[in-house]
């Protein structure tokens, strides 16, 4: 019977809440006492039967909880016939306790997700040389695989044969697939999009970066235990003293309702009530405003953090290469333009991508004679003209012709940070392009916000180059960055920072960073990032609008600071009315119930205010609207 009541705990609450939404529209519009009566003696039933298991269960292990506490309340409420205040009690109780976890339940299938995400099957060469699919666990170290165009990698290891671009997004967080040829290391859960390889397998199964990124999270969700609570704390010693007290006075006064009195006062309604309110109201106005704060405890855990670690791609950038900066040389920019169209749009290369997004509708031409040189471009012939289009290395090759200004505008692009796309016609350099991912609108902004609410440190950790991340840091005026890191080489470093005393919270959005996020004291995880980051973060930025990470940061501040509000005007009503039985005439309990009831109301009041929280509000909204017309243009 105990397990049926606490199983059905969630629908009992809302009974209770309707029965007094019942029980107040009775008294006040229709005036019937009878139906208001019964009807906030039945939710108190219903609210209290729950919260009296609780503490009966407690009490079995020898805990004495607030539940207990609130219990015996609700019992001399009754005994003096205050209905309303059982009612409410219990129903606020129990609703809290619904609000935490449900929010907090969320992040309980991350594990699943992320196993469901790993590769299961490879194409194992056989003795007789033919490639036969297998179970990925059959897979032994020193056999070789294949690979081909759209499938995942099965396993880490090194390619033997072949070359593709893969897209290491699952490992490293990158946006644009690396080129990849014989000696290169692979990842297993990394995607060929293009080309077939085959690979020697190096390390299978739990030893693969992608089964250790498993076992992270695994790891970092174990040794985040929840902090215990203000009020359990609190009640450990509130309550057998309440208890102890009011027996105290029976045996002395032999005056029952003296020590009904000191029970029914001495239940901290407002404390039970306070904290909760504050906690709906908090959320409540995130959910409104593009922010999701998974519970109490990361709230108060939030408002403490002086170290925010940013993932670079998807998170302070777009996620998406776009070409950032162009110079020209010579006449014919339009014309060569269109050749280099009409070479690009026969690769599949996420730069080429880039290229001919940024160059539009054009003249085409017929491409002949198209040559890809390995690791440096493509070279073709258009118009009897030969094109040369890649990097500063199959410039060399072609022996083109710099300026003196191309030559200092090439160092210009890869100081920036771009990715290099030259064309050369004929041997003389016309186009230079720099592509790269572009910071996010605002950032620099939402940074600087972040600092005036008391972040110390700003860290970048990125998969990508260190000349790219270096770039990033210097724009946007970071306080460390760090690249070439891989999922655990992350980890690491935020375990260091939490070793050197600091609270750290880590930004990120794809399956890579999902041990970071569950590491950190708090995860915030970019609401279009993938769903493992999501569930296993504390904190969503919805839509992945990065201008909320600030009003985040600044409620969850406010929310925190507002919950000891609540806690002293509770705490204190409580003592000066125990005090007050003692130690004045004027204190009886009707004085005392309206004293209760006040500060009930006081606190619910308070955390109402938590409702039109704004951090600059109109700057912020201005500016995410802004921001996503600018993305959107940029996008399209």
């Amino acid at each position: 019977m105990q397990h049926y009541i606490l199983s059905k705990k969630n629908q009992m609450t809302l009974i209770s809440g309707v029965l007094i939404g019942l029980g107040f529209f009775s008294h006040f519009i229709l005036e019937n006492v009878r139906i208001s009566e019964w009807s906030l003696i039945i939710a108190s039933i219903f609210g209290v039967a729950p919260i009296a298991i609780q503490a009966y269960q407690a009490i079995k292990v020898k805990v004495v909880s607030i539940d207990l506490l609130v219990t015996i309340a609700v019992i001399g409420a009754f005994l003096i016939q205050n209905y309303e205040e059982a009612a409410i009690v219990t129903f606020l109780f129990l609703f809290g306790h619904f609000l935490e976890q449900r929010t907090l339940n969320q992040t309980r299938s991350a594990i699943k997700e992320l196993t469901e995400m790993a590769p299961e099957s490879a194409l194992r060469q056989m003795e007789d040389g033919e490639f036969e699919e297998v179970d990925v666990e059959d897979v032994d170290e020193g056999e070789v695989l294949l690979v081909k165009t759209g499938a995942k990698v099965p396993v880490d290891g090194t390619i033997i044969s072949g070359e593709g671009h893969i897209n290491e997004a699952s490992i490293t967080g990158e946006s644009v697939p690396a080129n990849k040829t014989v000696g290169s290391e692979v990842f297993a859960g990394t995607i060929l999009e293009n080309g077939t390889i085959q690979i020697r397998a190096d390390r299978v199964g739990e030893d693969t970066t992608f089964g250790k990124i498993i076992e992270l999270v695994e790891e970092a969700q174990d040794s985040k235990s929840e902090a215990e609570r203000f009020i359990d704390r609190f009640a450990k010693y509130y309550t057998p003293i309440v208890l102890v007290l009011a027996f105290v006075v029976w045996v002395f006064s032999q005056n029952i309702e003296l020590a009904i009195t000191i029970l029914v006062l001495g239940c901290p309604g407002a404390l039970v009530i306070g904290v909760p309110v504050s906690n709906v109201a908090g959320i409540g106005n995130g959910a409104r405003n593009g922010v999701l704060l998974k519970g109490s405890e990361v709230i108060h855990d939030f408002s403490r953090v002086d170290t925010i670690v940013f993932d670079k791609t998807g998170t302070l950038t777009v996620g998406n290469p776009t070409v950032a900066e162009t110079e020209f040389y010579g006449k014919g920019g339009t014309e060569v333009l269109g050749y280099l169209a009409s070479v690009e749009r026969e690769s599949d290369h996420p730069l080429a991508k880039a290229v001919l997004q940024q160059i539009g509708e054009t003249t085409l031409s017929t491409v002949e004679g198209t040559e890809v040189v390995k690791g440096g471009g493509i070279v073709a012939n258009v118009n009897g003209h030969r094109l040369a289009i890649g990097n500063v290395a199959l410039m060399e090759k072609e022996h083109a012709v710099f300026s003196k200004k191309a030559q200092k505008d090439v160092e210009r692009f890869e100081k920036n940070g771009n990715s290099l796309v030259l064309t050369a016609v004929d041997g003389e350099l016309k186009i230079l392009m720099g592509i790269r991912d572009q910071v996010r609108l605002g950032v620099k902004e939402d940074l600087q916000e972040l600092k005036k609410l008391g972040v110390k440190n700003l860290v970048v950790l990125s998969g990508d180059n260190q000349g790219t991340v270096d770039a990033v840091a210097r724009e946007l005026g970071l306080t460390e960055a760090h690249g070439h890191m891989l999922p655990e080489d992350k980890s690491a470093h935020i375990e260091k920072l939490q070793r050197a005393g600091q609270i750290v919270a880590f930004v990120g959005d794809g399956v890579n960073d999902s041990p970071s996020l569950a590491l950190a004291d708090i995860g915030i995880a970019m609401g279009n990032g993938t769903d493992v980051a999501i569930e296993t973060s504390d904190v969503v930025l919805m839509n992945s609008d990065f201008s909320r990470l600030p009003h985040a940061l600044g409620l969850a501040k406010a929310t925190a600071l507002n919950m000891k509000q609540n806690i002293i005007i509770a705490v204190g009503v409580v003592l000066v009315l125990l005090a007050s039985v003692f130690f004045s005439e004027w204190m009886n309990m009707s004085i005392g119930m309206l004293v209760h009831e006040g500060s009930i109301l006081v606190v619910i009041f308070n955390g109402m205010r938590l409702l039109n929280y704004r951090l600059q509000g109109k700057r912020i909204l201005k500016k995410t609207k802004t921001n996503s017309t600018s993305e959107a243009a940029h996008t399209a």
